[in-house]
Protein backbone atom coordinates (compact mmCIF):
# COMPACT_ATOMS: atom_id res chain seq x y z
CA UNK A 1 0.00 0.00 0.00
CA UNK A 2 1.20 3.18 -1.09
CA UNK A 3 1.79 6.14 1.61
CA UNK A 4 0.21 9.11 0.86
CA UNK A 5 -0.74 10.60 4.47
CA UNK A 6 3.02 9.91 5.59
CA UNK A 7 4.07 12.62 2.71
CA UNK A 8 1.51 14.97 2.85
CA UNK A 9 3.53 17.83 3.85
CA UNK A 10 6.02 17.18 0.91
CA UNK A 11 2.74 17.95 -1.33
CA UNK A 12 1.92 20.87 0.67
CA UNK A 13 5.34 22.18 -0.03
CA UNK A 14 4.72 21.77 -4.30
CA UNK A 15 1.46 23.13 -3.20
CA UNK A 16 2.76 26.05 -2.15
CA UNK A 17 5.40 26.48 -4.60
CA UNK A 18 3.36 26.43 -7.54
CA UNK A 19 1.29 29.15 -6.13
CA UNK A 20 3.62 31.70 -4.95
CA UNK A 21 5.28 31.26 -8.62
CA UNK A 22 2.01 31.96 -10.37
CA UNK A 23 0.95 34.56 -7.44
CA UNK A 24 4.57 36.19 -8.00
CA UNK A 25 4.02 36.15 -12.09
CA UNK A 26 0.66 37.69 -11.63
CA UNK A 27 2.28 40.51 -9.07
CA UNK A 28 5.04 41.31 -11.74
CA UNK A 29 3.65 40.00 -15.45
CA UNK A 30 0.07 39.80 -14.54
CA UNK A 31 -2.55 37.80 -16.80
CA UNK A 32 -2.80 37.98 -20.82
CA UNK A 33 -6.70 38.91 -20.91
CA UNK A 34 -8.00 38.68 -24.65
CA UNK A 35 -10.83 40.86 -25.98
CA UNK A 36 -13.31 39.15 -24.57
CA UNK A 37 -12.58 41.17 -21.27
CA UNK A 38 -10.47 44.44 -22.01
CA UNK A 39 -12.20 45.07 -25.15
CA UNK A 40 -10.86 45.42 -28.60
CA UNK A 41 -10.97 43.89 -32.66
CA UNK A 42 -9.76 40.99 -33.90
CA UNK A 43 -9.56 39.99 -37.30
CA UNK A 44 -8.67 36.92 -39.17
CA UNK A 45 -8.60 36.37 -42.62
CA UNK A 46 -6.60 33.44 -44.93
CA UNK A 47 -4.66 35.43 -47.38
CA UNK A 48 -4.45 32.64 -49.50
CA UNK A 49 -0.24 33.19 -50.73
CA UNK A 50 2.68 32.77 -48.53
CA UNK A 51 3.41 36.05 -47.30
CA UNK A 52 6.32 37.58 -45.06
CA UNK A 53 6.03 39.45 -41.82
CA UNK A 54 7.55 42.38 -43.65
CA UNK A 55 4.37 42.28 -46.22
CA UNK A 56 1.98 42.50 -43.04
CA UNK A 57 3.64 45.35 -41.37
CA UNK A 58 3.83 47.20 -44.64
CA UNK A 59 0.26 46.83 -44.49
CA UNK A 60 -0.42 47.89 -41.17
CA UNK A 61 1.58 50.71 -41.48
CA UNK A 62 -0.86 53.32 -42.40
CA UNK A 63 -2.98 52.39 -38.94
CA UNK A 64 -1.37 54.09 -36.42
CA UNK A 65 -4.35 52.31 -33.92
CA UNK A 66 -2.83 49.08 -34.36
CA UNK A 67 0.99 49.80 -33.06
CA UNK A 68 1.95 47.36 -30.96
CA UNK A 69 -1.25 45.48 -31.57
CA UNK A 70 -0.51 41.30 -31.83
CA UNK A 71 0.06 40.03 -35.35
CA UNK A 72 0.31 36.13 -35.67
CA UNK A 73 0.64 34.00 -39.25
CA UNK A 74 -0.89 30.17 -38.95
CA UNK A 75 -1.34 27.87 -40.96
CA UNK A 76 -3.51 25.23 -40.55
CA UNK A 77 -3.40 21.37 -42.58
CA UNK A 78 -6.80 19.83 -43.96
CA UNK A 79 -7.66 16.39 -43.57
CA UNK A 80 -4.96 14.58 -45.73
CA UNK A 81 -2.50 16.44 -43.66
CA UNK A 82 -1.45 19.06 -46.47
CA UNK A 83 -0.61 22.36 -45.52
CA UNK A 84 -3.30 24.87 -46.08
CA UNK A 85 -2.66 28.71 -46.91
CA UNK A 86 -1.10 31.08 -44.58
CA UNK A 87 -3.62 33.04 -42.15
CA UNK A 88 -3.44 36.23 -40.15
CA UNK A 89 -4.74 37.39 -36.97
CA UNK A 90 -4.46 40.59 -35.73
CA UNK A 91 -5.94 41.41 -32.24
CA UNK A 92 -5.49 45.27 -31.44
CA UNK A 93 -7.67 47.82 -29.74
CA UNK A 94 -11.11 48.37 -30.37
CA UNK A 95 -11.17 49.92 -34.32
CA UNK A 96 -14.45 52.00 -35.63
CA UNK A 97 -16.55 50.05 -38.50
CA UNK A 98 -14.69 52.44 -40.72
CA UNK A 99 -11.23 51.72 -40.46
CA UNK A 100 -11.60 48.03 -40.04
CA UNK A 101 -13.11 48.43 -43.62
CA UNK A 102 -10.25 50.40 -45.12
CA UNK A 103 -7.42 47.80 -43.17
CA UNK A 104 -9.65 44.69 -45.01
CA UNK A 105 -9.28 46.43 -48.40
CA UNK A 106 -5.85 47.29 -47.83
CA UNK A 107 -4.96 43.64 -47.57
CA UNK A 108 -7.25 42.98 -50.22
CA UNK A 109 -5.66 45.12 -52.60
CA UNK A 110 -2.29 43.61 -51.37
CA UNK A 111 -3.38 39.73 -51.09
CA UNK A 112 -5.84 39.69 -54.04
CA UNK A 113 -6.18 35.54 -53.15
CA UNK A 114 -8.13 36.69 -50.01
CA UNK A 115 -11.47 36.78 -50.00
CA UNK A 116 -14.74 37.52 -48.01
CA UNK A 117 -15.20 33.29 -47.13
CA UNK A 118 -11.97 33.80 -45.18
CA UNK A 119 -12.76 37.20 -43.06
CA UNK A 120 -13.58 36.97 -39.61
CA UNK A 121 -14.01 39.80 -37.61
CA UNK A 122 -15.01 40.26 -33.95
CA UNK A 123 -15.07 43.80 -31.44
CA UNK A 124 -15.69 43.88 -28.18
CA UNK A 125 -16.20 47.24 -26.61
CA UNK A 126 -14.31 48.29 -23.36
CA UNK A 127 -18.07 48.02 -21.42
CA UNK A 128 -19.06 44.65 -22.81
CA UNK A 129 -15.60 43.38 -21.25
CA UNK A 130 -16.31 44.13 -18.14
CA UNK A 131 -19.52 42.32 -18.59
CA UNK A 132 -17.82 39.09 -19.30
CA UNK A 133 -15.18 40.08 -17.02
CA UNK A 134 -18.20 40.36 -13.74
CA UNK A 135 -20.09 37.40 -15.45
CA UNK A 136 -16.82 34.96 -15.16
CA UNK A 137 -16.37 35.61 -11.40
CA UNK A 138 -20.29 35.28 -10.38
CA UNK A 139 -20.07 31.96 -12.11
CA UNK A 140 -17.23 30.69 -10.51
CA UNK A 141 -19.04 32.33 -6.72
CA UNK A 142 -22.02 30.42 -7.71
CA UNK A 143 -20.30 27.62 -8.37
CA UNK A 144 -18.30 27.34 -5.19
CA UNK A 145 -21.73 28.37 -2.90
CA UNK A 146 -23.82 25.54 -4.68
CA UNK A 147 -20.97 23.03 -4.09
CA UNK A 148 -20.48 24.30 -0.31
CA UNK A 149 -24.40 23.94 0.54
CA UNK A 150 -24.50 20.29 -1.73
CA UNK A 151 -21.22 18.40 0.01
CA UNK A 152 -22.53 19.88 3.16
CA UNK A 153 -25.69 18.41 2.87
CA UNK A 154 -24.51 14.97 1.55
CA UNK A 155 -21.28 14.39 4.02
CA UNK A 156 -20.52 17.46 6.35
CA UNK A 157 -19.13 20.55 6.21
CA UNK A 158 -15.07 19.88 7.25
CA UNK A 159 -15.53 17.21 3.23
CA UNK A 160 -17.01 20.53 1.94
CA UNK A 161 -14.32 22.65 3.29
CA UNK A 162 -11.49 20.29 1.85
CA UNK A 163 -12.81 20.26 -1.23
CA UNK A 164 -13.15 23.44 -1.92
CA UNK A 165 -9.83 24.74 -0.71
CA UNK A 166 -8.62 21.80 -3.46
CA UNK A 167 -10.60 23.44 -6.04
CA UNK A 168 -9.37 26.87 -5.20
CA UNK A 169 -5.82 25.72 -5.30
CA UNK A 170 -6.39 24.11 -8.87
CA UNK A 171 -7.59 27.32 -9.73
CA UNK A 172 -4.59 29.23 -8.38
CA UNK A 173 -2.09 26.55 -9.93
CA UNK A 174 -3.61 26.70 -13.86
CA UNK A 175 -4.09 30.70 -13.36
CA UNK A 176 -0.37 30.84 -12.20
CA UNK A 177 0.40 28.44 -14.97
CA UNK A 178 -1.35 30.85 -17.31
CA UNK A 179 0.24 34.08 -16.36
CA UNK A 180 3.63 32.19 -16.46
CA UNK A 181 3.41 31.13 -19.78
CA UNK A 182 1.53 34.60 -20.59
CA UNK A 183 -1.13 32.60 -22.35
CA UNK A 184 -4.35 34.35 -23.67
CA UNK A 185 -7.40 34.10 -20.72
CA UNK A 186 -10.58 34.53 -23.11
CA UNK A 187 -13.91 33.11 -22.83
CA UNK A 188 -13.24 29.52 -23.57
CA UNK A 189 -10.77 29.68 -20.88
CA UNK A 190 -13.66 30.41 -18.17
CA UNK A 191 -15.54 27.81 -19.32
CA UNK A 192 -12.54 25.48 -19.09
CA UNK A 193 -12.31 26.62 -15.39
CA UNK A 194 -15.98 25.53 -14.58
CA UNK A 195 -15.61 22.16 -16.18
CA UNK A 196 -12.31 21.46 -14.29
CA UNK A 197 -14.33 22.23 -11.26
CA UNK A 198 -16.92 20.03 -11.99
CA UNK A 199 -14.26 17.21 -12.90
CA UNK A 200 -11.99 17.58 -10.00
CA UNK A 201 -15.10 17.65 -7.58
CA UNK A 202 -16.69 14.41 -8.60
CA UNK A 203 -12.61 12.90 -8.64
CA UNK A 204 -12.66 14.13 -4.57
CA UNK A 205 -16.11 13.04 -3.93
CA UNK A 206 -15.54 9.20 -4.74
CA UNK A 207 -12.46 9.42 -2.28
CA UNK A 208 -14.20 11.48 0.23
CA UNK A 209 -17.25 8.83 0.11
CA UNK A 210 -15.32 5.88 0.87
CA UNK A 211 -13.69 7.73 4.18
CA UNK A 212 -16.90 8.40 5.38
CA UNK A 213 -17.68 4.68 4.57
CA UNK A 214 -14.48 3.25 6.17
CA UNK A 215 -14.50 5.37 9.08
CA UNK A 216 -18.09 4.34 10.52
CA UNK A 217 -16.45 1.39 11.82
CA UNK A 218 -13.11 2.73 12.98
CA UNK A 219 -11.33 4.52 15.85
CA UNK A 220 -10.63 7.79 15.60
CA UNK A 221 -7.16 7.12 16.57
CA UNK A 222 -7.25 5.37 13.58
CA UNK A 223 -8.26 8.16 10.94
CA UNK A 224 -4.70 8.30 9.28
CA UNK A 225 -4.68 4.89 8.31
CA UNK A 226 -8.39 4.96 7.45
CA UNK A 227 -7.18 7.98 4.94
CA UNK A 228 -4.60 6.32 3.25
CA UNK A 229 -6.41 2.68 2.78
CA UNK A 230 -9.54 5.33 1.11
CA UNK A 231 -6.73 6.94 -1.05
CA UNK A 232 -5.26 3.67 -2.27
CA UNK A 233 -8.72 1.85 -2.93
CA UNK A 234 -9.89 4.69 -5.29
CA UNK A 235 -6.21 5.34 -6.94
CA UNK A 236 -6.46 3.21 -9.95
CA UNK A 237 -10.07 4.24 -10.54
CA UNK A 238 -8.77 8.02 -10.20
CA UNK A 239 -5.61 7.54 -12.35
CA UNK A 240 -7.32 5.44 -15.43
CA UNK A 241 -10.27 8.09 -15.58
CA UNK A 242 -7.75 10.66 -15.52
CA UNK A 243 -5.51 9.06 -17.87
CA UNK A 244 -8.67 8.22 -20.59
CA UNK A 245 -9.60 12.21 -20.19
CA UNK A 246 -5.92 12.92 -21.09
CA UNK A 247 -6.00 11.19 -24.17
CA UNK A 248 -8.92 12.63 -25.47
CA UNK A 249 -7.76 15.63 -24.57
CA UNK A 250 -4.19 15.26 -26.00
CA UNK A 251 -6.07 14.31 -29.69
CA UNK A 252 -8.05 17.16 -29.43
CA UNK A 253 -5.21 19.77 -29.16
CA UNK A 254 -3.57 17.62 -31.71
CA UNK A 255 -6.19 18.19 -33.91
CA UNK A 256 -7.03 21.65 -33.17
CA UNK A 257 -3.41 22.95 -33.55
CA UNK A 258 -2.14 21.04 -36.50
CA UNK A 259 -5.80 20.85 -38.30
CA UNK A 260 -8.03 24.09 -37.33
CA UNK A 261 -5.27 26.35 -35.93
CA UNK A 262 -8.07 27.94 -33.45
CA UNK A 263 -6.14 29.91 -30.43
CA UNK A 264 -9.36 29.79 -28.45
CA UNK A 265 -9.82 25.91 -28.57
CA UNK A 266 -6.12 25.28 -28.11
CA UNK A 267 -6.60 27.67 -25.08
CA UNK A 268 -9.66 25.91 -24.09
CA UNK A 269 -7.90 22.33 -24.56
CA UNK A 270 -4.87 23.70 -22.82
CA UNK A 271 -6.60 24.71 -19.78
CA UNK A 272 -8.26 21.19 -19.25
CA UNK A 273 -4.99 19.03 -20.12
CA UNK A 274 -3.71 21.30 -16.77
CA UNK A 275 -7.09 21.63 -14.56
CA UNK A 276 -7.07 17.49 -15.19
CA UNK A 277 -3.58 17.06 -14.13
CA UNK A 278 -3.45 18.92 -11.22
CA UNK A 279 -7.02 17.99 -10.36
CA UNK A 280 -6.28 14.33 -9.81
CA UNK A 281 -3.12 15.63 -7.95
CA UNK A 282 -5.16 17.60 -5.44
CA UNK A 283 -8.06 15.04 -4.92
CA UNK A 284 -5.42 11.85 -4.11
CA UNK A 285 -2.40 14.28 -1.91
CA UNK A 286 -4.19 17.47 -0.77
CA UNK A 287 -8.29 17.41 -0.47
CA UNK A 288 -8.50 13.86 1.87
CA UNK A 289 -5.23 14.85 3.92
CA UNK A 290 -6.61 18.42 4.44
CA UNK A 291 -9.82 16.72 5.73
CA UNK A 292 -7.62 15.07 7.99
CA UNK A 293 -5.91 18.27 9.15
CA UNK A 294 -9.15 19.31 9.73
CA UNK A 295 -10.31 16.23 11.78
CA UNK A 296 -7.14 16.78 14.12
CA UNK A 297 -8.19 20.35 14.57
CA UNK A 298 -11.11 19.50 15.53
CA UNK A 299 -10.10 16.66 17.92
CA UNK A 300 -7.76 19.23 19.65
CA UNK A 301 -10.53 21.77 19.96
CA UNK A 302 -12.52 19.56 21.86
CA UNK A 303 -10.13 18.38 24.15
CA UNK A 304 -8.96 21.95 25.30
CA UNK A 305 -12.91 22.37 26.05
CA UNK A 306 -13.00 19.16 27.90
CA UNK A 307 -10.05 20.40 29.87
CA UNK A 308 -11.11 23.51 30.79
Amino acid sequence: MIEFIGNRRKAYLLSAALILAGLFSLAIFGLNLGIDFTGGTVLQFTLGEDVSMDEVDEALEPFDELEGAAVQMIQGRDLAGDPTDEGLIIRGPVMSEERRDALINEFRDRFPEMTADDLRVESVGAVIGAELTRQALLSLFVAIVAMIAYITFRFEFKFALATITALLHNVLIVVGIFSILQMEINVPFVAAILTVFGYSVNDTIVIMDRIRENIKYRKKDEYVEVVNESINQNLVRSINTSLTTLLVLVSLLFGFNYYIGSLDLIVFVVALILGVLVGTYSSIFIASPLWLNLQDVNLSLNRRRKAA
